[in-house]
């Protein structure tokens, strides 16, 4: 079930928007498919070969919740980011950049 605004999720009882969208971004994989997905669309067995080890099942469930999510569409050429989840792009690329420079220094 995906995680929807004012309704309990994971680790919240509130069902504040952040938490919801941090319960669904925080179920494994949903951040490597959308990851994968931000340049270009991709067909579900393009999507499975970039996420590496992701079995079919699980695959087929993250996408799901992610387009229930408002995340993903599937077009013509495979699932591709909405416009919410390209606008979420830029914080993830910080998140990113920031995680990068946090490792640098932990090394």
């Amino acid at each position: 079930m995906s995680p929807s605004s004012r309704q309990p999720v994971r680790g919240s009882t509130t069902g504040r928007p952040i938490m919801a969208v941090l319960d669904l971004l925080g179920r494994r994989w949903s951040l490597r498919v959308l990851w994968e997905l931000r340049d270009s669309p991709l067909t579900f067995r393009a999507l499975q070969a970039a996420c590496g080890d992701i079995s079919p099942s699980v695959l087929q469930q993250r996408l799901k919740d992610l387009r229930e999510g408002g995340l993903l569409d599937h077009e013509g050429e495979g699932y591709a980011l909405t416009a919410p989840a390209r606008a979420l792009m830029p914080t993830l690329l910080a998140l990113n950049d920031w995680a990068e420079g946090w490792a640098k220094a932990r090394a």
